[in-house]
């Protein structure tokens, strides 16, 4: 059986650590036959991950996952086989960079209200000029021991949401409608499958059950509205939402992933 990995990030992603290179290899040491580099908004890593694949004989999909917003919610759009070289990637980058740099003071002036203690410094320093995330503003406050208040006690080592803490900070205190979030324009869901299609691209509404949650047959209406897939296979999903989004892609046609 064939094996394949569609959604990794690299250094160049928002929420991503290892160089493309260290990528590759990985992919190449577990038997991969093709994989997919799907950074945040950015595609900055694409061509080398493209020429290290053919270098080592992997087949590679160049993508992205661009933030867009369906009627409110907040949610992630794949784009694969798209032409990376174009300038409207480049664009995206640029202003969705700008736009989370804008939401970044009130972040973490929000944390101190509930109970937190974090250096906003140290936070931008370990960006190293990416949009600094929630994930990090965890990462950077669970490495200083002077912002290890009780709240952050759940998500230290040995603590009921260590298992993945930097995420499950983020999904507690910064995802939209928790008590840390701020809001982030990000461009409409519509657009975003344009500029995928635009782009040659094929989009893909990536792990619809993390962002409806509840709400899991709005995923249908994003098929309707110019997805021609859906990310199934993912560690968000439940094994009940993943049966349930295989059921409906194969019912409309659409592809998994």
């Amino acid at each position: 059986m064939a094996a394949y990995d569609l959604h990794i990030h690299s250094g160049y992603s928002s929420d991503g650590e290892l160089p493309v290179a260290a990528i590759v290899g990985l992919c190449a040491a577990r038997g991969l036959d093709a994989f997919s580099l799907t950074d945040h908004n950015s595609v900055r890593g694409v061509g080398e991950a493209a020429r290290l694949a053919r270098e080592r004989g992997i087949g590679f999909v160049p993508g992205i996952e661009i933030d867009c917003n369906y009627r409110g919610t907040d949610l992630h759009l794949l784009g694969y086989g798209i032409d990376w070289r174009s300038a409207d990637f480049a664009r995206l980058e640029e202003e969705v960079a700008a736009k989370v740099m804008a939401s970044f003071g009130a972040m973490v002036d929000n944390l101190p209200k509930l109970g937190f203690r974090v250096d906003a410094g140290a936070v931008l320093a370990a960006a190293d000029g990416k949009p600094p995330t929630g994930e990090l503003i965890a990462e950077v406050m669970l490495s200083d021991a002077n912002c290890h208040t009780p709240p952050l006690r759940p998500y230290m080592e040995g603590g009921e949401r260590s298992d993945m803490p930097y995420i499950n900070f983020y999904l507690d205190y910064f995802a939209q409608g928790r008590p840390a979030f701020v809001p982030v324009e990000y461009m409409d869901y519509r657009d975003a499958v344009e500029l995928v299609r635009d782009n040659g691209g094929v989009p893909v509404v990536a792990h619809p059950g993390l962002n409806f949650r509840g709400r899991e047959e709005t995923a249908g209406r994003l098929l309707d509205r110019g997805a021609a897939g859906l990310e199934v296979f993912n560690n968000y999903h439940t094994p009940e939402q993943a049966v349930y989004f295989t059921s409906l892609a194969l019912s409309t046609g659409a592809s998994l992933t």
